[in-house]
């Protein structure tokens, strides 16, 4: 039974994933200002040149792992990045008291979603991707 969902899981995965960063790096795109106002203040080091790598690598990573292009690569860059990402914004052990508990689920969220991406970078996008149809 699972064996035959497997096509279907795969592509919806993907789906999911995709829907956590196009949105995002289209916002930071569409409000670059503000993103790199929001990156400095949280102490990001060259804020506009972090803000236009994040969009491209959020961009382009969502599109191509929604298509499940080079999946195994870009699953692992979209992995570091949202390591990276999680430890400049959601760094719930230096803000206040009141502000830590949501900071901290924003940060293990992430945690959890690197690893889902770990497991497209070990084992692929699947049969119903450009990867898949390559193979």
């Amino acid at each position: 039974m699972l064996n035959q969902c497997k096509n279907p899981l795969d592509l919806l995965g993907r789906v999911l994933i995709a829907l956590l960063f196009l949105p995002a790096g289209i916002q930071k795109l569409t409000g670059f200002a503000g993103s790199v106002g929001y990156a400095a203040a949280a102490h990001m080091p060259l804020p506009q040149i972090a803000v236009a790598v994040g969009l491209v690598i959020e961009i382009v990573g969502g599109l191509a792992i929604l298509l499940g292009w080079k999946t195994r690569c870009v699953a692992l860059i979209l992995g570091f990045f949202t390591l990276v990402a999680s430890f400049f914004f959601h760094n719930f052990w230096s803000v206040p008291a009141d502000a830590a508990m949501v900071q901290q689920l924003l940060f293990w969220k992430n945690i959890a979603v690197v690893g889902g991406l770990l497991g497209y970078a070990a084992h692929g996008a699947g049969a119903w991707s450009v990867d898949g149809r390559k193979a």
